[in-house]
């Protein structure tokens, strides 16, 4: 018996539902996925409380709100192939997972990528990279989703290259202080915005900061 089963059941009744988020598919892989095993065992009674926790390297998991939020956001079908910028913990990814065909992972941070390929040994559609996701997968492109857990200074140009037409990415973006979180829906060149609200995410670290 899984002893954080009901906490997991109030955080998405509480925490997302009574916040607006709809997606049942969303809402019953949040009720799947077990968060407390993503975030530091020192951690674990503090995993379905509102609000983000650290996972080493200055990093940190969202609030279960904002990853219902960018999750729903996306749209996801099940025949999706969605990528992931900032791996992390490994939450987001095994949320999507349960969502989308395949998930391309990527993560800068040595030891949060040892993590992370560890605990999503169980996932098998969530394929893990140790590189600089701010310039995208372009191996692995086009993609019908990108979701960027951390915060750009700027949109980064490579990742609107590698999205399927009618494709949607989300990502937060701002400076250190301020930050909105965007959807972003492709059409042909074109690249419609949508403003889903203030957050204050980690910054994006890597080379998109040079275009």
């Amino acid at each position: 018996m899984d002893p954080f089963v009901m906490k997991r059941l109030s955080m998405v009744e509480d925490q997302l539902q009574k916040s607006g988020i709809e997606d049942k598919r969303v809402l019953e892989a949040m009720r799947e996925v077990p968060r407390h095993l993503f975030v530091p065992e020192d951690m674990r009674k503090h995993a379905y409380e509102p609000t983000p926790l650290p996972v080493g390297d200055k990093q940190t998991i969202s609030q279960p709100y904002i990853v219902g939020l960018m999750s729903e956001a996306l749209a996801i079908k099940p025949e999706d192939t969605i990528l992931e910028i900032g791996t992390g913990s490994g939450y987001q990814a095994a949320i999507i997972s349960l969502l989308a065909k395949t998930v391309h992972t990527i993560e800068r941070h040595q030891s949060l990528y040892t993590k992370a390929k560890k605990i999503l040994k169980g996932y098998k559609n969530v394929i893990l990279h140790h590189s600089d996701g701010s310039l995208g997968l372009p191996s692995h492109a086009p993609f019908d989703g990108i979701i960027v857990t951390a915060a750009a200074t700027h949109f980064p140009r490579a990742l609107g290259e590698q999205l399927k037409e009618s494709g949607r990415i989300c990502i937060p973006i701002g400076g250190a202080s301020w930050q909105e979180l965007f959807l972003f829906r492709k059409f042909g060149r074109e690249l419609k915005e949508y403003r889903l609200g203030s957050v204050l995410f980690v910054p994006l670290i890597g080379d998109y900061q040079r275009f």
